[in-house]
């Protein structure tokens, strides 16, 4: 378990770098809004196309972890495009062939994650807890370091990271998956009402969480933050993801599935609100950033119970690569795109309320699709 943590630790400092800062350096050298929506979409359709594909491979192979480190490599190498030229075109070619690859990792290492704790889904969050505290220490030593450093800065950062990632997948041990075996078949399970109703209002979440992940920083530069604050109140947030992670397997224990995905979501609608409306306000932005620990800690620990309990191991693979694929892929896509011509067009605070209309959509969803038999059946 220490290989994964440390795997989680290195794989969420990169987001940590990248999510927060990379933005700003697209700012910096002179990009639009609509150019950085466009640049900071391209993860998720890689996120949307990628996963399905790497874990059939790495289902065919038998091999998650050996993919995962040939992943690694991939992202690695394909960062180096990012010093070769400031162009469009370059910039969008070099983003594309780093997630291609980067995307590939995360379901694998959540199935091999799932594999190890043996049907202890409860257990989940502590380990995935690592990876939120190296979002912390990333965005934290970034926020200090680029007050002080050229933007630019950030590239080097990244690259080394990467670096890091690779070295800690090279540890990852084969979890017992057998080469080539009939998994049983997923795509019946999927089209239950069920099902799709979690899937969609998963893809509604990642849409609404689009103007945070790619204008966020932006925004509070623009209402005078320096660069620590930025950093600090993107660790505020996965401080509370942290300490959520660390109780949801007690939670989950006193309070249904559904009753924390429709909490989370109902959070969500208050959270981009005040980020749209109230950011001149700093205790009205603490108190956002501390509700990420439920729009994405227990919305997302929830979710990753009810697929556990949904499909049997040997369909994980699979499982988290169209959960991904949904969600973080098509669902961060469009809010990407979206936020991206919004911001320009109606500015921040219609952008973020657009982010809490569709966190409405997934609360409905929620509501109306998932019962207490629909989550005790498999």
């Amino acid at each position: 378990m220490k290989r994964l943590a440390t795997w989680y630790f290195f794989y969420f400092a990169f987001v940590g770098a990248f999510s927060p800062y990379f933005t700003l350096y697209l700012q910096d050298i002179g990009l639009s809004a609509w150019e950085i929506g466009v640049l900071m979409s391209v993860p998720q359709v890689m996120r949307l196309l990628a996963p399905n594909l790497w874990g059939w491979l790495a289902d065919h192979l038998g091999r998650r972890a050996a993919v995962v480190k040939f992943a690694a490599l991939g992202a690695l190498a394909g960062f180096g495009g990012f010093f070769l030229s400031r162009d469009l075109w370059a910039l969008f070619a070099a983003m594309a062939l780093v997630w291609f690859f980067w995307s590939a990792a995360l379901p694998l290492v959540e199935a091999m994650t799932l594999d190890r704790l043996a049907g202890a889904a409860e257990r989940y969050g502590r380990i995935r807890s690592w990876g939120s505290i190296g979002f912390i220490c990333s965005v934290l030593g970034l926020g200090a370091l680029l007050d002080h450093l050229p933007i630019g800065t950030i590239l080097w950062a990244c690259l080394a990271i990467l670096a890091s990632v690779l070295l800690s997948a090279l540890s990852l041990e084969e979890t017992k998956v057998g080469a080539g075996r009939t998994a049983p078949p997923i795509a019946g399970q999927l089209r239950r009402p069920a099902v799709m109703a979690l899937l969609a209002a998963c893809f509604f979440m990642s849409v609404a969480h689009g103007p945070l992940y790619v204008f966020y920083s932006i925004h509070l530069v623009a209402h005078g933050y320096d660069k620590l604050a930025v950093g600090m109140l993107w660790s505020l947030g996965v401080v509370a993801e942290i300490i959520v992670f660390m109780t949801m397997p007690r939670l989950m224990h006193h309070v249904s599935l559904r009753a924390i995905l429709l909490a989370s979501f109902a959070l969500a609608v208050l959270r981009f609100l005040l980020i749209g409306w109230a950011a001149d306000f700093p205790i009205a932005l603490l108190f956002a950033q501390l509700l990420h620990g439920a729009t994405f800690g227990a919305y997302h620990a929830a979710a990753m119970a009810v697929l556990i309990r949904w499909f049997e191991p040997a369909q994980q693979a699979r499982v988290q690569g169209v959960y991904g694929s949904i969600s973080f892929g098509a669902g961060g896509m469009v809010g990407g795109l979206i936020s991206g011509q919004a911001w320009d067009v109606l500015g921040a605070g219609l952008t973020y309320t657009l982010a809490a209309l569709f966190a409405a959509c997934g609360w409905l969803l929620i509501w109306r699709g998932l019962s207490a038999q629909s989550l005790a059946t498999r």
